[in-house]
């Protein structure tokens, strides 16, 4: 055994040092050490520099060469044992071995005097040490003393032995463990977070059938920044939205907390994807610049059957056909929310009945080993033949594409169904249009209409003239102040009365007191008192539309 390594740790010892000059010798050292007692000491001059240390009486201390491997070991602060033979016999324990565990009787198997050693899992190391002359270490493991010790066993070279070396570790395991306290509990914060900020009830469009799921990512992996919410717009259509803070932990969160907010509130205008996610571009810079975000903002409007949609650095949208065709929505795609100067613009893609959308975050198709197209090819694939409610194709494709509870990043996933409808069920749900020509001979026309459509459709009788109301007052508002084309629809439900008005002028009404002595002014005011709901919005190749909806009883 070699314990020069150990020397400057042994009281009272230090190794030899060379000669300072050509006067100084380790034979010389020697002779001074050996020098009997009452013989004069050389002059100073001459005397040769001692190579151990002084002790407290001034004497030198022992040099390690006139140290026996016991007392080596007896001196050394962390428990040591040495065991002999295959059998692993219990040869020697040190003092510092037996007051951490306890005297241990020699010539006894490890196994039965040391059972420490397997609480500690070091006597299945004992063999392979043995057999292979290479030394293992178990680290921080834990004793039922309540230490923490990591432990070295090494092969004594032709001594059929191995020497165990415990360090006592307890005060930096203890640390770990605050640390890995403190890190759970802000990701249990962090977790809390992100999910109050998602919506706790997904909004439920009449002719849409949504589901959404959140999955944080594993222990060791930080809480992101992943959202999603459904918001409904009115006269039918619907925004979706989903989207991805690039950073992690509570600030991630509160970040994406504000950008939910904000969709929502820009959302309420109506206005068209792109100029959304231009707003969402802007607030994203000021809220903090060196936080990156994606997203992507849909439209589905049930007239249209197709999304409109714009992109922030998102993933593209992925659509199933009725028949398990995917199609995967093409550019326009922006750059991540808050980095500024670029135009977005907004892109389509077709919804039609029987088709399944599927908006997500990079958490689900991302992975190491591959490239991120290679995973949305993948997402693509599991949708293709992915069947049932929203909910469980939401379920299919976190399977499919091997998301578990320690993946390493949040998963966000948003399944909308655009359902075909038949039968019984079909019946709940109409449209109708006219459009609006001439010049004021088109209000009685669109009242006509209307009262007709109404009829068919069987609503009570009070249902029906509040509707034909309501379409006076659209119809006259908009060949007062609209321009040519005009057209007028009706929708039905089974939950809902809807009611438009489109025309060339792209000046949106607003609702104000009319004086009493003004002749015009109170039809948005009629309109607003006898509706469940009014709207209105700037239509993609100019001009408006005008909208009022009526609750159904159910």
């Amino acid at each position: 055994m070699n314990f020069t390594r150990w020397s400057a740790r042994l009281p009272g010892t230090q190794r030899r040092a060379a000669a300072r000059d050509d006067r100084s010798s380790v034979p010389a050292a020697r002779a001074e050490y050996a020098r009997p007692e009452g013989a004069p000491a050389q002059p100073d001059d001459a005397a040769p520099e001692p190579s151990g240390t002084d002790t407290a009486e001034g004497l030198p201390g022992p040099a390690l060469d006139d140290l026996s491997a016991r007392e080596i070991l007896g001196r050394l602060p962390a428990p040591v044992a040495l065991l002999h033979g295959p059998d692993h016999r219990v040869a020697y324990v040190n003092d510092a071995y037996e007051a951490a565990f306890g005297p241990r009787p020699t010539g006894v198997p490890a196994a039965e005097a040391m059972p420490e050693l397997d609480r500690l899992s070091v006597l299945p190391l004992l063999d392979q040490v043995l057999r292979s002359g290479t030394p293992r270490t178990v680290k921080s493991r834990r004793t039922t003393e309540g230490g923490s010790y990591t432990v070295t066993c090494t092969p004594i070279a032709g001594e059929d032995g191995v020497l165990v070396y415990a360090a006592d570790v307890t005060d930096h395991a203890e640390a770990a463990e605050r640390l890995r306290t403190s890190e759970r509990r802000h990701r249990e914060t962090a977790v809390t977070l992100q999910r109050s900020l998602l919506p706790q009830e997904l909004e439920q469009p009449d002719d849409l059938r949504i589901a959404a799921t959140y999955q944080p990512g594993g222990t060791d992996a930080a809480v992101g920044g992943d959202w999603y919410d459904v918001i409904t717009l009115g006269a039918g259509r619907t925004a979706l939205v989903i989207g991805d803070v690039m950073g992690r932990g509570v600030r991630a969160a509160a970040v994406m907390g504000q950008l939910r907010t904000a969709v929502r509130a820009y959302a309420r205008l109506d206005l068209p994807p792109h100029e959304v996610i231009q707003l969402l571009d802007v607030l994203a810079a000021e809220i903090d610049a060196s936080q990156i975000a994606t997203c992507v903002y849909a439209v589905h409007d049930p007239n249209e059957g197709q999304l409109v949609y714009a992109s922030a650095g998102h993933l593209p949208i992925l659509v199933r056909d009725e028949d398990g065709t995917v199609q995967r929505a093409a550019d326009p795609t922006g750059p991540p929310l808050g980095t500024g100067g670029w135009v977005h613009t907004s892109g389509t893609i077709a919804l039609p009945p029987g088709s399944t959308a599927v908006l997500y975050t990079d958490g689900l198709v991302e992975r190491r080993s591959e490239d991120i197209d290679e995973g949305v090819a993948s997402l693509a694939r599991a949708l293709a033949g992915a069947k049932g409610s929203p909910q469980v194709v939401c379920d299919r494709l976190i399977r499919s594409l091997g998301v578990t509870a320690e993946h390493d990043d949040d998963v966000a996933v948003l399944v909308v169904q655009h359902p075909a409808r038949t039968g019984a069920n079909a019946e709940l749900f109409h449209n109708a249009a006219l459009d609006l020509l001439g010049g004021i001979e088109a209000a009685p026309r669109a009242r006509a209409f209307a009262t007709g459509v109404l009829t068919s459709w069987r609503f009570p009788v009070e249902l029906r003239d509040l509707g034909v109301l309501a379409t006076s007052e659209l119809v006259a508002n908009s060949l007062q102040h609209g321009t040519p084309p005009m057209r007028l629809g009706l929708r039905r439900t089974d939950r809902r009365l809807i009611i438009e008005v489109t025309d060339g002028d792209d000046h949106l009404p607003r609702r104000r007191q009319a004086e009493p002595a003004d002749e015009a002014g109170r039809g948005i005011s009629i309109i607003a008192s006898i509706t469940t709901s009014w709207g209105s919005r700037r239509t993609p190749g100019g001009g408006k539309a005008v909208w009022c909806e009526f609750a159904l009883p159910q």
